[in-house]
């Protein structure tokens, strides 16, 4: 699926792509509705619909990121909340080899993500991935999501990379597009971003389901 003598640098996403996005889901969906409604006094479908069209409204934008700007606009502690479900917080199956793989190949490896700081610290914590990386970009640091082409513009003026020798996993698809329009010329997509929901439809992009698939021996 990918010839490794083409690949220089590889930029890899967190959350759906090394985690698996069952911990965000299930915070997002399940945990903060709960949460809102006991602080504000409403019953939980009132408080999963108001949040619904509240999340709708800043999609794709650092907004949406944002933890800060959660705890303000919802009055709560986005920050404590994801502590209080931390235990969910897991690595995709077969991430580490991929990881070794990619360190023993002597790529560049850049973890390039639009979590925010707070939750960056979180997940590294108690992941324990950050040591494999030469980098760790976060989009928050850079005033742009990585679903807006301008983004790898903006990544280019901290992380030189040449967008030829670039391979990109993520399991976004609006990401994956904007890093297309850029010009990285290496895609690939996970099949199945959150394990308890069904995989996704990638059909414009390679798409990996175990990286160890990929993992050239």
């Amino acid at each position: 699926m990918i010839d490794w003598n083409k690949i220089e640098t590889v930029f890899l996403d967190m959350d759906g792509t090394l985690l698996d996005l069952h911990f965000d889901n299930h915070f997002w969906l399940s945990h903060v509705p709960q949460r809102y409604a006991e602080r504000h006094g409403v019953n939980y479908e009132d408080a999963h619909a108001d949040l619904a069209i509240r999340y709708q409204r800043v999609t794709g934008t650092m907004q949406w990121y944002c933890v800060d700007y959660w705890t303000r606009e919802l009055s709560l502690d986005i920050e404590k909340l994801k502590e209080e479900v931390a235990h969910l917080i897991a690595v995709r199956p077969d991430v580490l080899a991929f990881l070794s793989f990619l360190r023993s190949s002597g790529k560049r490896l850049t973890l390039v993500t639009n979590a925010h700081s707070k939750s960056l610290s979180l997940k590294m914590k108690r992941t324990e991935l950050g040591g494999y990386f030469d980098a760790i970009i976060c989009a928050h640091d850079l005033g742009m999501p990585k679903e807006q082409s301008g983004f790898w513009g903006k990544l280019q003026t901290i992380e030189r990379f040449d967008p030829a020798l670039t391979l990109l996993v993520d399991d976004s698809l609006p990401v994956l597009r904007s890093a297309r329009e850029y010009g990285i010329a290496h895609l690939l997509a996970i099949h199945q971003p959150d394990s308890k929901q069904p995989a996704k439809k990638v059909e414009e992009f390679m798409a990996v389901e175990r990286f160890n698939d990929i993992i050239s021996i």
